[in-house]
């Protein structure tokens, strides 16, 4: 009896540790965000809400300026080395925007824009369009090419360490391109893809598609495994330092190993979930759900606490450079903290939606 109370006393003391810190919270507008935040080097973020608006905020809090245009912005900002922000929106235009808020220049496509963009080495920009292209623009908005699929494309793309481009389309195809915009190779699911593909150190891609599969790829195409999860959402998988998958299907949250084993389940969601979770360097998981909760769970499945929210949170979190997570629910963007320590992103090449905090949507190092 008295071990069992002092086992109880631990765990409670482990999670008062642990408790988030709300650092601070900023209103953005009347509307909720589907983009998620994106951090700039120099501590800037950059979010985008429904009501057509891309703010800069100071890692503070504190509003510097607000771009707004009179459409929906979908789209995750992504930001270049030189600080230019771009993004897309469903006026059928993608933007490019200075440090400073300024417009540098649009591109028109034929139809919405939700993908969100990836970014290259050399500066290329990649998205694709409801209007069923995929692009790639210069850094001075110039088109560089343009691939034609079969329908919508949605998917956000990803770029693998020789440049390859790959991305999904509602078509049920997978499509690997070279940085010339030749096709390489396309794979066939069974239903439209809609999520975004991370990949692993060794060119491993991994993606998900309606059809209630999660499917590895090898770098030439050839399938190395598929699970059947029954996810239908949009949410894409991350990976932490020792290659294991963590992405959501349908309410709940599952990890799934390298070799395609699914692992374990994180309950914490009572309808569909959208957002990618993310992955820390102190091994913890940060799920976002709608219904106003962001969990923090250890990687063996036990939550370690949640933040009841003021609104719905539909955005994927980012984590900042010194563990800070970055979240919005409806019209609230807010920087949260634990009090047990900093906690950077998990040193893998995938460990957030578009791999890191920029958004560039390229394949990280783990050297």
């Amino acid at each position: 009896m008295v071990a069992g109370l002092f086992c109880l006393s631990a765990q409670l003391i482990c999670r008062a540790q642990s408790e988030p810190t709300n650092l601070w919270t900023l209103r953005m507008s009347g509307y909720f965000a589907d983009s998620s935040p994106a951090i700039a080097a120099d501590g800037t973020i950059y979010q985008a809400d429904f009501a057509g608006t891309m703010r800069a905020v100071t890692p503070q809090g504190k509003a510097e300026w607000a771009f707004k245009i009179n459409s929906e912005i979908k789209s995750s900002p992504a930001i270049a080395d030189d600080g230019t922000i771009y993004f897309g929106a469903r006026d059928r235009k993608f933007y490019a925007v200075t440090p400073q808020g300024k417009l540098k220049w649009t591109f028109t496509t034929g139809a919405w824009i939700d993908s969100s963009p990836a970014i290259a080495g050399d500066g290329t920009i990649y998205f694709g369009s409801w209007d069923e292209n995929f692009y790639a623009l210069n850094p001075d908005g110039s088109k560089k090419w343009v691939f034609a699929t079969s329908n919508i494309v949605a998917s956000s793309p990803a770029i693998g360490k020789d440049g390859t481009i790959y991305f999904g389309s509602h078509d049920k195809k997978f499509y690997a391109l070279q940085p010339d915009g030749k096709l390489l190779w396309s794979f066939t699911t069974g239903a439209p893809i809609i999520s975004s593909p991370a990949i692993n150190p060794d060119g491993v891609i991994y993606f998900t598609s309606t059809d209630g599969n999660l499917y590895a790829l090898r770098p030439d195409g050839k399938e190395l495994w598929r699970l059947h999860t029954g996810g239908v959402t949009e949410s894409s998988p991350v990976l932490d330092e020792k290659g294991n998958l963590y992405l959501t299907v349908n309410k709940i949250g599952i990890s799934v190993s390298s070799d395609g084993k699914r692992q374990r389940e994180y309950n914490y969601a009572v309808i569909l979930i959208d957002a990618t979770p993310a992955v820390a360097a102190n091994g913890k998981v940060y799920f976002s759900a709608p219904w106003r909760k962001l969990s923090a769970f250890q990687q063996n499945g036990a939550e370690l606490w949640h933040v009841d929210t003021a609104a719905d949170q539909v955005a994927s979190p980012t984590i900042g450079s010194d563990g800070t997570i970055f979240v919005c629910d409806g019209p609230f963007l807010r920087a949260i903290n634990s009090t047990n320590g900093l906690a950077p992103p998990a040193k893998s090449s995938w460990p957030m939606f578009r791999a890191n905090a920029r958004h560039t949507g390229r394949v990280q190092s783990v050297n």
